[in-house]
């Protein structure tokens, strides 16, 4: 057993220490927006943030999650209100097949809390999800889009 606080609310998670953090979070929570991409933290489809930190979480032990504050897609928005990342995604139409995207929204989040203007080369740096219908260009621009929101 191990107690998870996720999106502000304590969990009692029963799973084996070892059990990555994003079975935990999808399979004995119940948030399925944090997605099972490659399983090798490569994808980004698992993107969650830990302690503010974005973090592949199926390669992350729910063990190592404990005391921690961890924050899904489901809780990204705060009093009903959308997050600038979420905001952008949908005025500029970001996903195509939308598989890949609550990872990689939660991946942008993170670099705009940590660098509000980021270059176009900050972003080829620290933004490694991958999109297999290859929207990296519409993510390009809704990145620039919620920089200056």
């Amino acid at each position: 057993m191990v107690r998870l606080n996720i999106n502000g609310k304590d969990h009692n998670v029963d799973v084996d220490p070892s059990t990555p953090l994003l079975w935990a979070i999808r399979e004995n929570v119940g948030l399925t927006g944090t997605k099972y991409g490659c399983g090798v933290a490569q994808c980004g489809a698992c993107t969650v943030h830990v302690d503010g930190v974005a973090t592949r979480s199926c390669s992350f032990p729910a063990s190592a999650a404990v005391g921690k504050k961890i924050v899904t897609i489901e809780g990204l928005a705060l009093n009903g209100a959308l997050h600038k990342v979420q905001k952008a995604w949908i005025d500029l139409e970001v996903p195509q097949c939308g598989y890949c995207q609550s990872g990689m929204i939660m991946a942008v989040a993170e670099l705009l809390k940590n660098k509000p203007k980021p270059t176009d080369a900050d972003i080829d740096r620290e933004i490694t999800n991958i999109c297999r219908c290859g929207t990296f260009q519409q993510v390009r621009a809704a990145i620039h889009e919620a920089a200056k929101a």
